[in-house]
């Protein structure tokens, strides 16, 4: 599609801040407080760092972590950079109520990740390398689990049976819920993969529902996919 937004490299190392993401994944500030969380993947986003003052416990999980914080400065402001090039490019394909032009995302991108940088060297082991579909913690290890900009947004490079195996380990690790956000691919159309794998995580017996949220920035991306695990009710 002509208003494809372009990932030359295999993903690209983006983050969010935390009030972003409370409005991207419809959440409240205040729900945080006594749970444990996971944001999977956490990439430089700044929610690990604020959240950590809020709930019982944050663990962020990425590929990318590992690395020197040098490393990883010089990875944020390569990505950052393009970004804002690719947003001024093609400006027309975005919602911009958000942030008002590309520059202003700009700095929001780059808020995060100097947050991110800067609890990174202060906590390390709040952020662990790791990757989906296979992540190194317990069941019900986390009260609530976060997954955003990768699941549907790369669906172009990550086919179904990833989203649905993906998926599950997510719920296998939530004793609450999961959040996925968002539900569009990168070419600015809802993905083809969202109801198949919707399906498949239900036909495990898992419960999922859309839940609109308080943040556009792709053209009718408001909603996220939530799932729960109905023999936690009992």
């Amino acid at each position: 599609m002509a208003d494809a937004f372009e990932v030359q490299e295999e993903f690209r190392f983006l983050g969010r801040t935390f009030a972003e993401y409370c409005r991207l994944f419809g959440l409240d500030p205040s729900s945080l407080g006594g749970h444990s969380v996971l944001d999977c993947p956490g990439g430089p986003g700044s929610f690990t760092a604020v959240a950590s003052t809020l709930a019982n416990s944050v663990v962020a999980v990425d590929p990318m972590y590992g690395r020197t914080v040098t490393d990883l400065q010089t990875i944020c402001h390569d990505a950052v950079e393009q970004t804002v090039a690719q947003l001024q490019a093609q400006r027309e394909a975005f919602v911009w109520s958000e942030y008002g032009n590309p520059a202003t995302r700009g700095r929001y991108l780059r808020a995060a990740a100097e947050r991110f940088l800067a609890d990174y060297a202060r906590h390390p082991g709040r952020y662990v390398q790791a990757g989906l579909p296979e992540l190194p913690f317990e069941s019900d290890a986390f009260d609530i689990v976060l997954s955003a900009n990768l699941l549907f947004l790369y669906d172009d490079r990550l086919d179904e049976q990833f989203h649905a195996d993906a998926m599950l380990e997510l719920a296998r690790v939530a004793r609450t819920e999961v959040r996925v956000f968002p539900l569009h691919s990168l070419d600015g159309s809802r993905s083809a993969f969202v109801d198949p794998v919707r399906n498949r995580v239900e036909d495990a017996g898992l419960t999922t529902r859309f839940e609109s949220v308080p943040y556009e920035f792709q053209p009718g991306a408001t909603e996220a996919l939530v799932v729960t695990d109905p023999a936690q009710w009992v």
